[in-house]
């Protein structure tokens, strides 16, 4: 028969053995690391979406005082640098006629009866300066680089500003005397880098600001011209190019659909003038 001696001892010993097992049981220092790993991913991701909001913030906050109000319809006006000049807009010239602007690029004036597609589009190639002057006449801002000065992280910088945002184009600008230039009807604004701020404030200013285009509320789509882009040509008008006081009249004809075909097979369809 087993003493009581015995049995308390041997459920000592049982008992010295289960926390020997418990005390040697190695901690789950994989889990722990892990749970630590996520709680610090949380972390940053918490932390970039708030410095990327409170950085939003910040930059709306400086852009307000370059929004047009009734009290201040041209805010752009105050930006160094700026050009302003008066343009008369509804001036129509055909699709094999050239124009012999007073500005490089141009910011007004005659201009193609086929608008250049300006809603947030990106340009790989020149366009036809004939056509995105039209574009700018519907509220667009037109931003032009030097392609031999402005690549890779600059020229993304200058995509994020345009790509899918409505009345806004980008396109290379073969000559520019600048690296930079922006353009909106009767503006522009000539730039050496593209973090100055005045980018930002010219967009704020001049984007669909109905004090300072000629046809608010005009359409910038147009997919035939995006289908296929007029070219930009290089050389200088000639003698026989339209004059910034030339060109077809249009005014009384806005809005109404243009039937006349185009007379090269490198020009666009036209749609509706506006």
């Amino acid at each position: 028969m087993t003493s009581g001696k015995k049995t308390k001892a041997t459920r000592n010993s049982v008992a010295a053995a289960r926390s020997s097992v418990v005390a040697s049981k190695p901690k789950p220092w994989g889990t722990i690391i892990a749970v630590i790993a996520v709680l610090g991913l949380a972390g940053g991701v918490f932390g970039y979406a708030y410095s990327q909001i409170h950085a939003n913030n910040v930059k709306e906050a400086a852009l307000a005082k370059w929004k047009p109000s009734d009290t201040n319809k041209d805010p752009s006006t105050a930006l160094a640098g700026i050009v302003v000049k008066e343009y008369k807009g509804s001036r129509h010239v055909e699709p094999t006629q050239r124009v012999a602007y007073d500005q490089t690029p141009a910011f007004g004036g005659p201009h193609d009866a086929t608008w250049a597609d300006c809603t947030g589009v990106v340009y790989d190639k020149a366009i036809r300066t004939e056509n995105i002057v039209h574009g700018l006449e519907h509220g667009a801002v037109w931003i032009a680089y030097n392609p031999d000065q402005i690549k890779d992280e600059a020229l993304n910088k200058l995509k994020v500003k345009v790509e899918g945002i409505p009345y806004m184009a980008l396109s290379p600008f073969p000559g520019l005397d600048k690296p930079v230039s922006l353009q909106s009807w009767g503006h522009q604004l000539k730039l050496d880098n593209v973090d100055d701020e005045r980018v930002d404030q010219f967009i704020s200013s001049l984007l669909r600001n109905p004090n300072t285009y000629p046809e608010v509320g005009a359409s910038c789509e147009n997919p035939q011209f995006l289908s296929n882009p007029a070219p930009f040509v290089a050389e200088k008008p000639g003698a026989d190019a339209v004059p910034m006081d030339g060109g077809k009249d249009d005014s009384k004809t806005e809005g109404q659909p243009n039937t006349s075909t185009p007379p090269s097979s490198n020009s666009v369809s036209t749609p509706p003038s506006s």
